[in-house]
């Protein structure tokens, strides 16, 4: 199976130190520098064997592109496009991606544009990274990427390409993509944003006896309406879109709530529990986590309800399981210590990448290609570890950040029952 996505280049001046940022993962890249650079980074693709060009070469893809674009003065508009293509998990060799790779960018441009073709190793489902110029080195003419285009086209040969190898490929009737992260936890039924969106529905609903209640119930969860329209649509807190509760499913648009609402009322529990069970008193950041799985909900003891910045968040439940087993496997409770514990990582690292360099110039003795793929497998383990404590570092942060938000969340619903409760008292009091 692939997955793909195109994104269109603007901006010929914007600066490479972005993508050349080891510590950033996501292609938003938006010059045509700054995605060539960051298709070629040897720290992703981990061997210079993945990376090819088609018209251009390697080492000047760029300003060959540049060339092109001044022989047809066409300097203007979108100056290229950078195709992402990513595979499942354990389903293709570096190898079999690159060659996919390979064949889509020729299927789709025939020759007629500079093209650089990357295969990216450094996450779990290897990806290919494609950008072209889009002026035709053959007759000037601009390459136009549209939603027509990109089913009838990229989507249509990827998915060929993955029939012909044996791949699986995405069944959707859908007019427009999804994230791959988000298509992927949908299919494996993981949490989303848009499920913890669901849950404080089911919330509210179970809470309401009436449509205009249900309405006060989301906002004190932080939600906003729009109400007088076709389709109603919300916004969820720290979301800067609306979207329709139609699009959250077939059991959320205004009719089916309005009736779920005068169904009786059943208690629910929508989530399972996770196990961890510190032998000691946790401490730093350890109990930081711990603290933050439990208001996510998730532990066998639960608040009364999360709030909504952080239950949101649900969808990296798993990074931060996988975040806290490594803080609590390494006893580590400070982000002092996780700078100390990545230090000698990154010293192993950089002799094992001098090692390779070596082996690279003398690669035709046997035992030489089998350290190499020694090394390649401690490279990987060792970045790992070291991309594990950058992310606990910056993770640590935004889970404060939102402990804190929850926090105010919590105050201000306090507030607001507190003054509901006075006004009741008061129409009591004046009634009598």
């Amino acid at each position: 199976m692939a997955y793909t996505s195109v994104i269109p280049v603007h901006r010929l001046d914007r600066s490479i130190e972005y993508v050349k940022d080891k510590e950033k993962t996501t292609q938003k890249a938006d010059s045509l520098e700054a995605a060539i650079d960051y298709a070629m980074n040897r720290t992703k693709t981990e061997q210079a064997v993945f990376e090819d060009t088609i018209g251009c070469t390697n080492e000047n893809a760029y300003a060959d592109m540049v060339a092109t674009k001044k022989r047809f003065h066409k300097m203007g508009g979108v100056e290229g496009y950078h195709l992402v293509q990513s595979f499942a998990e354990g389903e293709v060799t570096p190898e079999l991606a690159h060659l996919i790779g390979q064949e889509l960018a020729d299927r789709l441009l025939k020759g007629q544009y500079e093209v650089v073709i990357t295969t990216h190793l450094n996450t779990r489902h290897y990806h290919n990274h494609i950008v072209w110029n889009s002026v035709s080195m053959a007759d000037g003419r601009k390459y136009h990427s549209n939603a027509k285009s990109y089913y009838t086209e990229i989507r249509k040969i990827s998915d060929e390409l993955c029939r012909k190898y044996g791949l699986s490929i995405i069944e959707s009737d859908q007019k427009k993509s999804i994230p791959y992260v988000q298509w992927k936890a949908e299919q494996e039924g993981k949490p989303t944003w848009r499920s913890a969106i669901r849950l404080d529905i089911r919330e509210s609903v179970q809470e309401s006896y009436s449509w205009s209640q249900f309405l006060k119930e989301m906002e004190k969860r932080g939600y906003t309406w729009k109400l007088n329209r076709k389709y109603v649509a919300l916004k969820a807190p720290g979301m800067e879109r609306y979207i329709r509760l139609r699009s959250l499913g077939k059991n959320y648009s205004e009719e089916e709530i309005r009736g779920q609402i005068l169904q009786p009322k059943v208690k629910r529990i929508y989530q399972k529990t996770v196990q961890i069970s510190p032998k000691r008193k946790l401490t730093g950041i350890q109990a930081l986590y711990y603290s933050y799985l439990y208001q996510m909900g998730v532990l066998p003891k639960r608040p009364r309800r999360s709030p909504y910045a952080i239950r949101e968040d649900i969808r990296k439940l798993d990074q931060r399981i996988e975040q806290i087993e490594f803080l609590m496997k390494h006893d580590i409770t400070t982000r002092e210590q996780l700078a100390t514990y990545r230090e000698p990582l990154q010293k192993q690292i950089s002799e094992l990448m001098k090692e390779r360099r070596k082996l690279y110039r003398n690669d035709s003795e046997d035992s030489g290609k089998v350290r190499l793929s020694e090394i390649n497998e401690e490279l990987k383990n060792l970045r790992k570890e070291v991309r594990m404590t950058v992310r606990i570092e910056k993770h640590s942060l935004e889970i404060e950040e939102r402990l804190r938000k929850a926090e105010e969340q919590n105050q201000n619903e306090k507030r607001v029952e507190h003054k509901e409760k006075e006004s009741q008292e008061v129409k009591f009091e004046t009634k009598k």
